[in-house]
């Protein structure tokens, strides 16, 4: 009996390839990834007042990358067991057994360190620092915390807008209020976005064992008030770089915010009075909307 080529086993080690490529992508959180650059980027622009010097720009966030992959990857390989329990987070890389620890440890060591060295050969040891310091607020502080206390959402808002600082300090910019600015918006709109996933994904935080404001509180009332009150705070905080620099952000650039601000208000009133899902996904889209629009105002009104 003959064989034909097309009954033979065929080997496909590139398919294999870039099936592990992909689970190592996801280890890293691309979409997180993202923000952070988006923030780096507008940071960079803002501190060079629109100006920024290309280079300096690319390898800072060349090196937040590297550095934002190993905090993702280590939160990933520290709640493994708790990824394990939820539906959304049960196929992820480790949680499937696609990934062994010792591969996902291997692999932040590897970035942080790569992360670290290059921001130091190519920007300057403040950009460095600042960068170890996200990772250290993330993946050691902020990913133990949340089997422990609510407040670590607090602590995560404080990871996320650290990369401001990134941006900032890798383009040399004077620490003035705009700084200051940048990072209480970004640190105030992490709440409402944050309340609005903690409510939709409550059920599977509370069996997980995720210490949520949500799983606290059932009701969802202390986290409607939450994403009210930093919704409220951050329509006048995001006005601020017009104070500082009215000649690059006038009364557009104020007017355009505080349509921004104020639709993102609407929502976190709508989710603090409805409590349900439909309310928190409206609230989601809003804050995903809110963000880079208001990054883009940033960014775009100094170079007009």
């Amino acid at each position: 009996m003959s064989i034909s080529s097309t009954s033979l086993p065929i080997d496909r080690p590139d398919a294999s390839l870039l099936a592990r490529l992909a689970d190592y992508v996801e280890l890293t959180k691309p979409r997180i990834a993202m923000l952070i650059l988006v923030t780096v980027t507008a940071a960079g622009t803002m501190a060079s007042w629109g100006q920024p010097d290309l280079w300096l720009l690319l390898h800072s966030m060349v090196g937040i990358a590297l550095v934002a992959a190993s905090a993702s990857a280590l939160n990933q390989c520290f709640e493994k067991d708790l990824d394990a329990r939820m539906q959304r987070t049960s196929n992820r890389p480790l949680p499937s057994g696609r990934i062994t620890p010792r591969q996902a440890y291997s692999f932040a060591t590897v970035t942080i360190v790569a992360g670290c060295v290059y921001l130091l050969a190519t920007t300057n040891l403040l950009t460095a620092a600042f960068a170890l310091a996200t990772w250290v607020v993330y993946a050691c502080i902020y990913t133990p915390l949340k089997s422990r206390t609510t407040s670590n959402t607090a602590i995560g808002a404080i990871s996320g807008a650290l990369p401001i600082c990134i941006g900032w300090a890798a383009q040399g910019g004077q620490w003035d209020a705009r700084v200051g600015s940048l990072f209480t918006v970004l640190f105030l709109w992490q709440f409402p976005h944050f309340m609005a996933i903690a409510w939709l994904h409550r059920h599977e935080y509370a069996e997980a064992g995720f210490r949520m404001l949500t799983v606290a509180d059932p009701s969802g009332r202390r986290a409607g008030v939450q994403a009210v009150l930093s919704a409220l705070v951050l329509l006048p905080v995001s006005f601020a770089p017009a104070l500082v620099a009215p000649e690059a952000y006038g009364s557009v650039f104020v007017a355009l915010s505080f349509v921004l601000g104020f639709a993102q208000l609407i929502c976190a009133i709508r989710f603090l009075m409805k409590r349900d899902d439909s309310a928190a996904r409206l609230l989601l889209r809003a804050s995903l909307i809110y963000l880079p629009l208001q990054m883009a105002l940033l960014i775009v009104f100094p170079l007009l």
